[in-house]
């Protein structure tokens, strides 16, 4: 599939007031909700084929996370726990008791964050190919070389690659990839256009900068509330994290089932879409 995928007309967008900001959210479809969280490298656009699939009999709500894509950007409360207060919001600004859940990358983060908080609001949740800060193997997990961006911030860092978004994003597209082509140039002109904007990749740096203390708050939830206790579907990809993804969720989570995107690296909607929608559909029509 050649470019971003437009959501269809069907859908609308709207700006959110939630927990001091606002969310820039795509809703459409009618049905059970589900809430479809993107992660860095990305926005919600991500989620458009998937979405145009679920809204057949599902309400899709798919919010920009805070200070990234169309979102506003305020200075603070990226920490993922934050973050799930701010999705909370926008369910009840929607007044949606209760939603599914589909998570990748750092959305897996503040989707733990918002499932172990409101064990009540998460029907079902399949969280694709990142791991969890301060859970299971975390700590050896954070030593890989691949992940040196984790602690990349700072002005001098922000000034490198002001005007180099394009080039620093490529970097994740290229290194974390199966298939560098699946990952087409106008996607990433689309979305390196998103991180160039004001405060973009300074907030895009606070996600990343707030990880220690995400990694603190989650082990704290988990030692208050035990493990959540809903469905989860760990996706991984076969190129990225793989079968990882469903033993890693076993750690904070009782009913845990596993699958593969193959032929994938860490970027599943570009490299393999119809087999991650497939997926994803599947286990949430059950």
């Amino acid at each position: 599939m050649a470019g971003i995928t437009p959501f269809p007309a069907s859908f609308h967008t709207q700006m959110v007031p939630t927990n001091g900001t606002s969310l820039y959210v795509r809703v459409g479809g009618k049905g059970p909700a589900v809430v479809l969280l993107h992660g860095f490298g990305f926005t919600g656009d991500m989620w458009a084929p998937l979405a145009i699939v679920l809204a057949k009999d599902h309400t899709v709500i798919v919010p920009d996370l805070r200070g990234m894509g169309m979102s506003d950007h305020p200075d603070s409360g990226y920490t993922k726990k934050n973050q799930a207060v701010d999705i909370a919001g926008v369910m009840d600004a929607l007044k949606v008791q209760k939603a599914d859940l589909v998570t990748h990358d750092i959305g897996n983060m503040v989707g733990y964050a918002l499932a172990a908080q409101y064990p009540v609001r998460v029907t079902r949740w399949v969280v694709i190919d990142a791991p969890l800060p301060g859970i299971g193997d975390w700590d050896n997990i954070v030593r890989s070389p691949m992940l040196w961006h984790f602690d990349f911030r700072g002005p001098d860092e922000e000034r490198l690659v002001q005007g180099r978004e394009r080039i620093y994003l490529d970097r994740f597209w290229n290194e974390l990839s199966g298939d560098p082509k699946r990952i087409d140039e106008d996607t990433r002109q689309h979305v390196a256009a998103l991180y160039a904007r004001p405060h973009a990749m300074h907030d895009a740096f606070e996600q990343f900068g707030v990880l220690r203390q995400d990694a603190a708050d989650n082990k704290a939830l988990l030692a208050k509330g035990g493990k959540i206790t809903m469905p989860v579907f760990g996706i991984g990809a076969e190129k990225f994290f793989g079968k990882m993804m469903a033993e890693h969720m076993e750690f904070v989570a009782s009913n845990v089932t596993g699958g593969i995107v193959p032929n994938s690296g860490h970027w599943i909607m570009e490299e393999n879409p119809q087999v991650t929608i497939k997926l994803v559909a599947d286990f949430l029509a059950k």
